[in-house]
């Protein structure tokens, strides 16, 4: 079977020069369209989970989402964060997306270099009397975070505030793509909710990272190309690597 139409449940990045490569070698077309959206909690969600955030003395952010709800609802909950509170972040980018919220230099504010051990490492003994916060999404995994967090005996939280709400995407003919690309457990959850009866057929799965695996085992869902890896960090290198095994 030829591969011609791949769809990718995500928006199309700001740079295509990986997916046109992919393109131009084998002729194959990209539609890239998301299959849920990220939103935060409503007080009343965040409030079901009995968390004062005034009870915490740091938070733990590892994307812009959370953030984003972070402050929104303790502006809604009309709660004043210190400015004594420290913020621990998984990356460099999500902790400068902090000064849209608070003043940058005035903070204490520290970040690693997207591992959850780099996160841990901040921490060490000075900061090792703090009460953590750590932020999530509902269909995101802290399991890699918390398990070092109970390694390194730190007093923590978890703590959902954003949610994952599938899009309506009834329009999409997928039988139409040959490949279809899933990174997250809520892409699998949007798809049983807008294609009840859907069945795979002949279409090719893509998983990227490993926290959709299960969700797309459990669904029934054959994967035929598995990513990241040492050779495809990325899944237009993935898909290049798999069409290239074709031939």
């Amino acid at each position: 079977m030829s591969i011609k139409n791949i769809l990718v449940s995500q928006s199309a990045p700001r740079v295509l020069t990986q997916y046109q490569t992919v393109t131009e070698k084998f002729g194959v077309q990209f539609n890239f369209r998301p299959f849920y959206k990220v939103e935060p909690l409503t007080s009343r969600e965040f409030r079901a989970q009995r968390i004062n955030i005034l009870d915490y003395t740091a938070i733990v952010f590892s994307s812009r989402h959370a953030i984003d709800a972070f402050f929104s609802l303790a502006e809604e909950l009309r709660c004043k964060i210190p400015e004594t509170m420290k913020y621990f972040c998984t990356t460099e980018a999500v902790a400068m997306y902090l000064q849209k919220h608070i003043v940058y230099r005035k903070r204490k504010i520290f970040y690693g270099t997207g591992t959850p051990d780099s996160v841990v490492a901040l921490i060490g003994p000075k900061h090792k009397g703090e009460k953590f916060l750590i932020t999530m999404s509902d269909s995101s995994s802290a399991d890699s975070l918390t398990k070092l967090f109970d390694a390194a005996k730190l007093d923590y939280t978890t703590g959902v505030f954003v949610k994952s709400v599938s899009q309506d995407i009834r329009d999409l003919d997928l039988h139409a793509y040959d490949m279809i690309v899933f990174y997250n457990p809520s892409d699998v959850k949007s798809l049983q909710e807008n294609f009840p009866d859907f069945t795979q057929g002949d279409i090719k799965m893509v998983s990227f990272g490993k926290s959709i695996v299960k969700a797309m085992e459990e669904a029934g869902l054959t994967i035929t190309v598995k990513a990241p890896s040492p050779e495809a960090p990325s899944v237009a290198r993935a898909i290049e690597l798999y069409l290239e095994s074709l031939q």
